[in-house]
């Protein structure tokens, strides 16, 4: 119950966190957003241009403040709020209400019971009162000092009370707001050495983790110490819900003048949805916002796929980061902020489908794993498979829906191309994942060893990869040409570099390298000795790799291990090292003669031609089957010839000097 309880209390503290670092972005939003009037000449605009560099500066600054004094600077600022609307309802009292007459009118009829002149005294005493000692509360005042506010603000309404002329009671209001203000202004001069002190520590903190971790950690630690990401999500939204609720009111207040009734047509409500589409994205913070709620629903959607699939990879809840990196980079690219209000929406829109086929892509990477594992584990229950290929097909048929419905609404321009090569691309990739998966099904089914099984799957990925590497060449010149002649852009160019180098340069490196691998390989198997025959029955033993009997021939590694061909060759595109011993497998004729014979087992025997000085033959107890043998850290240390591990080594001070 009690843990309960404080992880309620953290939450809470979480979203009070959050909701108070939100007017931080509006007022730095409202501040970028606010235009300059040019008739103020030299001195107004050099005033207004400090005044909004000051509030950037203390927005900026609140925004970054830890939790604990964050809470503290709210508290102050409350209260100073508290402080104004007090002594501003005094003075508006004290200047426009008239007890004497409201009572005497109320008592003709003329007036509702509620505002007659005690019930509006009462009620103004009341609403002094609480702000009073909300004020007291929140600047923690001492008994006397609290008793003294709350007397100061309260005396403008007994001075109307005892029906003092009109000048003595806005004299007496004036006195009373000054003495509440000097109060307020030495409270906040008592805290100065707080906030000093405060802000000498956030220095200190971000100089040191500066210098221990770096720039890159440090922005990372402070993006999640303030929750920036729900904070611009929460800012967003609340932007996009105000607007709307008042689109809404202005709409319906219209359309009843009119006479047309209260509900919205499609017509109106497509007009309302787009112009607080266009309104989401009409700054960088709009922008980032928009970012921060699409990288939540590309969250939730990854974490439905996922468990939907029956994947439990960690590396593939990503999905909530690369989509809303993805959105900021196009919307930096096309300069989304900056166009008309007609231009931005048809922008958008495009935007949002080439997001969409990066999803889609990001999509089928999280479901390959997972569709080859099932076949290559020969899993035969259908409920495991049905949801993967479920997803697989969605992948295959929403990109030719969505292809399909651009074309019969849009001409054919360079951003048409690029959804569609896209849309292309990932049928692709779906079509050969499903023919891989195809091939390791058909495997399971069979009874017999298909040896051509890996390279039907290399040739059908290769097939695949030579595709995917030509359409990134015709993006390229679809990017280039778009940089050219429609809209070149500085980051275009650096995307259009990065598209070059991972897409172009890296894919034709590691494809060219596997190939290579895979023909060293080939040939390296080919120079090695096979056996067949009454060979076979002479070695008695498994293929260390598979664990399967040789049935028709093996292949004889230089330090004498047996394999099938086939595991070796899958070994060896890994590495260029024996699995049992870890010698080299492809060495010169020389070493190859010197090496010492074994089989699969551990037992070893000189060469023919040193049999003689061998010494005597080996007990049979040495060839007897010896995997299970299990050597602790010493005993294998002696074997190899080589002094016991010392675990003190770590401990060992390498400065000091032994006397």
């Amino acid at each position: 119950m009690a843990s309960t309880q404080a992880r309620l209390g953290q939450q809470a503290l979480a979203v009070l966190d959050v909701a108070l670092r939100v007017p931080c972005i509006f007022i730095i939003d409202s501040i970028f957003n606010s235009y300059s009037d040019p008739g103020l000449g030299w001195p107004g605009t050099m005033g207004k241009v400090l005044v909004r560099v000051m509030g950037v500066v203390i927005s900026i600054v609140v925004l970054l403040l830890s939790q604990k004094a964050l809470f503290r600077f709210y508290t102050l600022f409350f209260a100073v709020v508290l402080a104004a609307v007090a002594v501003l309802i005094n003075y508006h009292v004290t200047s426009h209400i008239d007890f004497y007459n409201t009572y005497y009118k109320t008592a003709l009829g003329f007036r509702l019971f509620p505002k007659n002149g005690p019930t509006l005294w009462m009620g103004m005493a009341a609403v002094q009162l609480l702000f009073s000692v909300g004020y007291v509360f929140l600047l923690d005042l001492q008994s006397v000092f609290a008793a003294l506010v709350v007397l100061d603000v309260m005396v403008p309404l007994w001075a109307m009370m005892l029906e003092l002329p009109a000048d003595a009671r806005q004299l007496v209001a004036v006195f009373s707001g000054l003495a509440l203000a000097l109060n307020t202004g030495v409270c906040l001069a008592m805290r100065l050495k707080w906030f000093y002190y405060s802000c000498r520590y956030v220095y200190l903190l971000v100089r040191h983790m500066y210098r221990i971790y770096g720039l890159q950690l440090l922005l990372e630690d402070t993006w999640k110490r303030i929750r920036f990401p729900d904070v611009l999500r929460v800012f967003w939204l609340t932007r996009i819900t105000t607007q709307a609720l008042i689109l809404v009111y202005v709409v319906r207040a219209v359309r009843e003048e009119s006479g047309d009734g209260y509900l919205l047509s499609w017509d109106v409500f497509w007009d309302l949805t787009s112009n607080l589409i266009i309104s989401g994205c009409d700054s960088t913070l709009t922008v980032l916002g928009m970012s921060a709620v699409i990288s939540s629903v590309a969250h939730y959607l990854g974490l439905s796929i996922l468990a939907f699939i029956g994947s439990t990879e960690e590396e593939d809840k990503r999905l909530g980061f690369v989509a809303p990196v993805l959105f900021f980079i196009l919307a930096l690219q096309t300069g989304l902020s900056s166009l008309n209000p007609e231009e931005r929406l048809v922008r958008l829109s495009r935007n949002m489908c080439l997001l969409l086929t990066a999803i889609l892509h990001f999509i089928h990477g999280m479901t390959d794993p997972v569709l080859m594992s099932l076949s290559a584990s020969h899993v035969s229950s259908f409920r495991r498979h049905f949801p993967v290929l479920v997803v697989s097909l969605a992948l295959f048929v929403l990109p030719v829906a969505l292809s399909y419905t651009l074309w019969h609404n849009n001409v054919l321009n360079t951003w048409l191309f690029a959804v569609t090569a896209f849309c292309v691309e990932l049928c692709l990739k779906v079509l050969v994942s499903l023919t891989v998966y195809g091939l390791f099904m058909a495997d399971g089914f069979s009874n017999v060893l298909w040896e051509k099984l890996d390279d039907y799957v290399y040739y059908v990925r290769s097939s695949g990869n030579i595709i995917e590497f030509l359409f990134g060449v015709i993006m390229f010149g679809n990017g280039a040409y778009t940089m050219m002649f429609e809209a070149g852009s500085k980051i275009r160019a650096c995307m259009m570099c990065l598209h070059a180098y991972f897409n172009i340069y890296l894919q034709a490196k590691n494809g060219w390298k596997t190939f290579i691998n895979r023909r060293t390989a080939v040939k390296k198997i080919n120079s090695l000795p096979e056996l067949r025959g009454y060979q076979l029955r002479d070695i008695e033993d498994v293929c260390a790799i598979c664990y399967q009997e040789f049935v028709s021939s093996a292949r004889i590694t230089p330090c004498h291990h047996y394999f099938h061909a086939l595991c070796l060759r899958k070994w060896l595109y890994i590495q260029d090292t024996c699995p049992m011993c870890h010698q080299r497998v492809y060495v010169e004729d020389e070493g190859r003669d010197r090496a010492a014979f074994s089989n699969n087992n551990g037992g070893y025997a000189a060469p023919q031609d040193d049999a003689a000085a061998a010494g005597p033959p080996l007990d049979n107890e040495l060839l007897e089957d010896n995997d299970s043998i299990e050597y602790d850290e010493e005993e294998w240390g002696t074997q190899n010839g080589r002094t016991p591990i010392e675990e003190d080594y770590i401990n060992d001070d390498t400065d000091s000097t032994e006397e």
